[in-house]
């Protein structure tokens, strides 16, 4: 076995797409995860899901890797599904000025309820 790899944030944003990626961050971010040879029936499959749980069996399988723990990413979500800024700090557990720090530093940040900030509008 290998040691633990970090894949990029982007790498397995791509490779899980933002749920998977976003359920794997609110499970197991900031940990080293080991990814089994095969994800039938596995407690993280029960967790994970096994959509996801698949995607990283075949890219990662049989490897630890670091999971991120993505909070810019997770800022986003939170914010376009409507959290106060208070609502996504603890979710983060950092201070309210980090969150508000986060969201200043972004060229465009997400509006409050404004839904998926990575999908396309159809208007406007």
């Amino acid at each position: 076995m290998k040691g633990p790899a970090s894949p990029r944030e982007d790498e397995l944003l791509r490779l899980l797409g933002p749920a998977g990626f976003l359920r794997l961050v609110e499970a197991r971010g900031g940990t080293r995860l080991y990814v089994p040879s095969t994800g039938d029936r596995t407690a993280l499959s029960q967790e994970l899901g096994q959509d996801v749980v698949d995607r990283l069996v075949e890219s990662h399988r049989r490897n630890y890797i670091i999971v991120p723990l993505a909070r810019e990413f997770r800022a986003r979500h939170y914010r376009a599904a409507g959290q106060s800024n208070s609502e996504i700090a603890l979710r983060l557990c950092v201070t309210e000025k980090a969150v508000e720090k986060m969201f200043g530093r972004m060229a465009a940040p997400p509006v409050k309820g404004s839904g998926d900030p990575r999908q396309l509008r159809l208007f406007g």
